[in-house]
């Protein structure tokens, strides 16, 4: 850290805790599924065009939920198409329930499934010793760039293995939310050093237009309520002040002061509103469509 405090990464009981306790509070699924459902069906039949199967990689794909759900849309614009799906996930937990998911969902003869446990850097490494010239139709980065090192070079390896109409598609807090304020507020005191974990849209969309790498970028509207935040001593706002700024244990070690003005900007317009005497914290996110 570039602190003293421990990650919140550090400690994956309470991060799950703490992540489903987020999920429970904002409506981050929500704008997530609506962008599959209206977005990326075209995409997909740009993608598919004349293709009897596709290439697929999900960086950091969890438990496997959006991914399955963006398959479902896939079928539905592509039905005949099989699929060659890599997961990459680093958690042994996530793998398992994504497994146990594929186990319970039908109708998904036309995916095959090649399950990775390895970080992002340690599946470049992998498909590097293996030497792959294969090209990949559709490649998924959902919330995940704040765990790796160097983003730029994550997102710049993954975009040389898309094929001629394929696409990257990267989806993080935007550079607009909330997140955006708090990080470029407090990065010196809750950025963790070791990873990239105060990345928005708005950073990766500098390096891209330095690059002159081009994207399409669509803003996804959404909300969390973090007034239980507000409450001292009151578990769940623990749990999201922990979330929040990736910290264990924000509120036990933290100095009265940051955690004052942790509080003051999280309720500050910049970064909240008031509505119906709930404080309602600005979660929107960002997707970047990347050509190649």
């Amino acid at each position: 850290m570039a602190s003293s405090f421990r990650s919140l990464v550090e400690d994956e009981n309470r991060y799950l805790k703490s992540f489903r306790l987020f999920l429970e509070r904002s409506s981050e699924h929500q704008c997530m599924q609506d962008f599959i459902q209206g977005v990326l069906p075209e995409i997909f039949t740009k993608i598919g065009n004349g293709k009897s199967s596709l290439n697929v990689i999900g960086v950091g794909s969890g438990a496997g939920e959006m991914d399955l759900q963006m398959f479902s849309q896939v079928r539905l614009k592509l039905p005949g198409i099989t699929v060659n799906n890599e997961v990459v996930e680093p958690s042994g937990d996530m793998l398992f329930k994504y497994k146990v998911l594929v186990s319970k969902t039908p109708n998904l003869e036309y995916i095959h499934f090649t399950w990775n446990k390895m970080t992002a850097s340690e599946f470049e490494n992998h498909w590097k010793e293996r030497n792959l010239d294969k090209k990949i139709d559709f490649i998924h980065m959902i919330q995940m760039l704040y765990y790796v090192k160097d983003p730029e070079a994550t997102v710049s390896f993954f975009r040389s293995l898309l094929s001629e109409n394929g696409r990257l598609v990267i989806i993080l807090v935007s550079g607009q939310s909330g997140w955006g304020k708090l990080w470029r507020t407090y990065r010196a005191e809750l950025c963790n050093t070791e990873i990239s974990q105060c990345v928005t849209t708005g950073d990766i969309k500098t390096f891209l237009d330095a690059k002159g790498i081009p994207y399409t970028n669509y803003e996804l509207p959404s909300k969390m309520d973090i007034t239980e935040c507000f409450t001292e001593g009151d578990e769940k706002g623990e749990l999201l002040l922990d979330f929040l700024t990736e910290v264990i244990d924000f509120s036990k070690n933290a100095s009265p002061e940051l955690k004052a003005g942790v509080k003051a900007l999280l309720r500050h317009p910049d970064c909240s509103s008031e509505e119906d005497g709930r404080v309602i914290f600005n979660n929107n996110l960002g997707v970047l469509v990347l050509d190649p």
